[in-house]
């Protein structure tokens, strides 16, 4: 008697139902699950490149910039009527930056940053000769000395650096890939280089753009892969140097003592911070939902020391309410997961590192300024990066902008690459037709 062979082909279903049941079961569910997802959705995981990112980007930058220029023209043209001067004379300076920086995005977004490798150490060197000029022939606002005069143009060489070192710690670092596990060649020569900017830019008494510098260097050494271990004693080593340099400066410890509460009457009468973060505060509260419309400050009226620059955030939440500072902190969010996008997807240790080193400093530089006014931190003269007043400042951060849109755009096909006209008018079209 011959036995028939059982019939399988009815199982198979099943067991590949039971199969996905089982993997979906996996999947985490209830509030892990929805920040799971909003994880991934953050990332972009399960999404081919496309140039939504790239237009993100470009959008976010363009609309702070615009955001900027329309801000300065409100808060400086009071202060400028009472010294005499046009008030419209701030805001077509910045307009004229922001269409130099435009230029400058442009012109980077549509080239392979690669080239900026050979460059870096040239970068850095001029940024050095830069600094030590501005402590020889620069010239001091507000107790800072961080310009100088070439031309008849002011420069502020210490913006100019922010962008160099992200630069020249990405190629340092990325020739370094396979020994960053060694302490020597962590150290060597990423921390006696970005030391020296550190220092000549301490002499100018400019403590915002000291930490913000110290961020780029550990956002450029976390990016490119250095042990946790040696970035949590750099921190630690980083810290102590900051307590110190707080210490010895009379200054310092007046912004921290302001912060708190406080502050001592010589503190008061030679470093009033209290006076300014107060006012800060004043101009957002009366701001309140919607605010008193765009021009109708009163805080600018020589009460906000600095309004069109450190303390623009204020001159935003007072005109336009929290619905206006609401925007201005969505459309930073926007762009940093847009950049953070670009920077997962990068394979390339320099584009990697270089990709990350300005996201932190974009994003870290805006969080610090909008924590300043909101007095969530001490008074420390960061500017609010495309929005407050500043022509090296913005000029710096649209050519940052630059460097990371090339890279978005190096990670799309050639034929799904934003071009800059249609391609209907295009010279292959034209002749075509």
């Amino acid at each position: 008697m011959v036995s028939t062979p059982t019939r399988t082909r009815g199982k198979e279903p099943r067991d590949g139902k039971a199969k996905a049941g089982q993997a979906k079961g996996k999947q985490p569910t209830g509030l892990r699950g929805h920040l799971r997802n909003f994880w991934d959705g953050v990332e972009g995981k399960g999404k081919a490149p496309n140039s939504s990112t790239y237009y993100l980007i470009l959008g976010c930058a363009l609309a702070l910039t615009a955001i900027g220029i329309m801000m300065v023209l409100s808060a400086s043209s009071v202060e400028a009527i009472s010294e005499g001067k046009s008030p419209y004379g701030d805001a077509m300076k910045q307009a004229m930056f922001g269409a130099m920086g435009l230029i400058g995005m442009y012109a980077i977004s549509r080239t392979n940053v690669n080239w900026m490798k050979k460059l870096s150490w040239w970068g850095l060197g001029s940024v050095i000769v830069l600094l030590v000029l501005v402590q020889v022939f620069g010239r001091s606002v507000n107790g800072n000395k961080n310009w100088i005069d070439l031309g008849g143009v002011t420069l502020q060489p210490s913006e100019i650096a922010k962008l160099a070192l992200c630069i020249w710690i990405a190629a340092v670092l990325a020739r370094k890939e396979k020994l960053l596990h060694r302490w020597w060649h962590v150290i060597i020569p990423v921390i006696p280089g970005a030391g020296l900017v550190i220092v000549l830019v301490m002499l100018g008494n400019d403590l915002g753009t000291v930490i913000v510098i110290a961020v780029i260097v550990a956002a450029g050494l976390f990016f490119a892969g250095v042990p946790t271990r040696m970035l949590l004693i750099a921190g630690a080593v980083a810290a102590v140097g900051a307590t110190v340099a707080t210490a010895s400066s009379s200054n310092r410890i007046c912004r921290i003592t302001s912060w708190l509460g406080n502050a001592s009457t010589a503190c008061t009468e030679q470093f009033d911070f209290t006076f300014q973060s107060t006012n800060g505060m004043y101009g957002l509260a009366q701001g309140s939902w919607t605010g008193l419309g765009l021009g109708q400050s009163r805080q600018k009226y020589n009460w906000l020391p600095e309004a069109h620059n450190d303390f623009i955030f204020a001159i935003i939440g007072e005109e336009l309410g929290l619905v206006g500072t609401i925007v201005v902190l969505v459309l930073f969010a926007i762009l940093g997961i847009a950049i953070f996008r670009v920077v997962i997807r990068q394979t390339d240790p320099f584009q990697r590192t270089l990709a990350g080193g300005i996201m932190v400093w974009l994003l870290g530089q805006a969080s610090m300024n909008m924590a300043v006014v909101t007095q969530l931190l001490p008074v420390i003269g960061v500017p609010l990066p495309f929005i407050s007043y500043g022509g090296s400042a913005l000029v710096m951060s649209l050519c940052g902008v630059g460097v990371v849109l090339s890279l978005a755009r190096g990670q799309l096909p050639a034929q799904h690459r934003p071009r800059l006209l249609p391609r209907r008018f295009s010279k292959t079209a034209r002749k075509r037709k």
